[in-house]
């Protein structure tokens, strides 16, 4: 099972309170981007670079930009709970949008909407948080992949082995990033021990 979990003891500590029902909407939303930003960097770590000249206050020396543009695509909606984080750490980031809405009784998700910027040789972060059965990341990779994306980072916070199985097979060359790697699906194809309904949470529309 090819997954990048992200082993640093700040990343379980904001998962950890993420994860707390007690967490209200405020703050979950400021944990969410702090999070993000933990899982951005490893994401990109492999990023290739230039080297180009630069005059610093006491002489010139050598400095390095991206030599790959970003493109950052959430899943609507949950996955908007990730998008300012990723465009706070790399201010040219192109954004897209896929809206996909899973049915709670069949949790096979429904396109409706997609709105993608020219991706060409992009790295492209599909943001969304709940890798659960791997339906909706499938149907976006797929999105994706049709509108040109060669190189495809899947970023979100909790997976389950069952998504995972699913993206490994189906899409072998998308890399993985997450803070966790959970125990599995319920009998509704929740994440568990997960941390709920992640959108509902993010803007305090679930029942309390």
């Amino acid at each position: 099972m090819r997954i990048e979990v992200v082993e640093h003891p700040l990343v379980k500590h904001i998962l950890t309170r993420l994860r707390d029902a007690e967490t209200e909407p405020a703050q979950f939303r400021a944990l969410a981007r702090q999070l993000t930003l933990l899982l951005a960097v490893e994401a990109t770590r492999d990023l290739p670079l230039r080297e180009h000249p630069v005059q610093t206050p006491l002489e010139p020396t050598t400095g390095h930009s991206l030599a790959q543009p970003i493109v950052a695509v959430p899943i609507l909606r949950a996955g908007l709970g990730m998008l300012e984080a990723i465009t706070e750490l790399f201010t040219d980031v192109r954004v897209g949008y896929i809206g996909l809405e899973r049915d709670e009784r069949t949790a096979v998700a429904r396109a409706y909407y997609c709105k993608l910027p020219p991706i060409g040789a992009s790295r492209v972060l599909l943001l969304d948080p709940m890798l659960a059965t791997g339906g909706s990341a499938a149907q976006a990779i797929e999105v994706l992949i049709n509108a040109g994306a060669r190189d495809i980072v899947h970023v979100c916070v909790v997976a389950a082995p069952e998504g995972v199985q699913r993206l490994n097979k189906q899409f072998p060359q998308v890399r993985i990033v997450a803070a966790s790697l959970d125990l599995g699906l319920n009998d509704r194809k929740f994440i568990v021990p997960g941390l709920g309904d992640f959108g509902d949470r993010l803007y305090g529309t679930g029942a309390r």
